[in-house]
């Protein structure tokens, strides 16, 4: 047998069915733990990425967009591609006015404080527009233990997808679509309000045109 440097995996799962590839995930991971040989894997896939890399390579168009490890990646994206490709539900997109010298983001239908130690960043950018990122577990049910600071939001219930230990209601505040994840046991009914809260240190901020991160 030979004994490679390194293994190469093009896409290896694509055609298998949902849990055929779970099982292989498992044995590939398990083998590379073994044989300590250095794989690189190739995948659209990002839940395979995250669970079977060391490291993560997210490329767009050819470009390489970021490298690091995969909670690295998912807590600190560096642009909105990255942003969206990793995490499933994915990442919720608001466009937002930053005001009050960088204390405030401002929406079409709502407004959120800013994070704290963004702060100082975004008062350079008074008056401009800005992506603000929001990761749909990190929007909890009013009633629910939120970490750090929390804005509250009225939503109104647009979808609800029943996922078994969680439910992903997809809601809306004016123009702006928030998705977000609840207890299966009370979903909300199609188009009535919910009450949340918006972890606030845990928001994603981009400039609205090089769709790279500031803070």
């Amino acid at each position: 047998m030979r004994q490679p440097a390194v293994f190469l995996f093009d896409e290896p799962l694509s055609n298998l069915d949902a849990k055929l590839r779970v099982q292989m995930r498992a044995e590939i991971k398990k083998l590379q733990h073994r044989l300590q040989i250095t794989s690189i894997y190739v995948t659209h896939d990002q839940v395979e990425a995250m669970t079977m890399g060391d490291r993560i390579a997210i490329m767009n168009a050819g470009i390489l967009q970021q490298v690091g490890a995969p909670l690295a990646v998912y807590e600190r994206p560096e642009n909105v591609f990255v942003a969206t490709f990793i995490g499933t539900p994915p990442m919720n997109f608001v466009r937002c006015q930053v005001a009050e010298a960088g204390a405030l983001l401002s929406a079409r239908g709502f407004a959120l404080p800013a994070p704290a130690e963004a702060r100082a960043a975004l008062a350079a950018r008074a008056g401009k527009t800005i992506v603000v990122g929001v990761r749909p577990e990190n929007v909890v049910e009013a009633g629910r233990s939120a970490r750090g600071p929390t804005a509250p939001l009225e939503l109104t219930t647009e979808l609800v997808e029943t996922l078994g230990s969680e439910v992903v209601v997809h809601a809306r505040q004016g123009a702006d679509e928030i998705a977000f994840k609840m207890d299966p046991h009370h979903p909300p009914e199609m188009g009535a309000k919910v009450q949340v809260l918006v972890e606030l240190d845990r928001l994603h901020l981009f400039d609205a045109e090089t769709e790279k991160r500031i803070n």
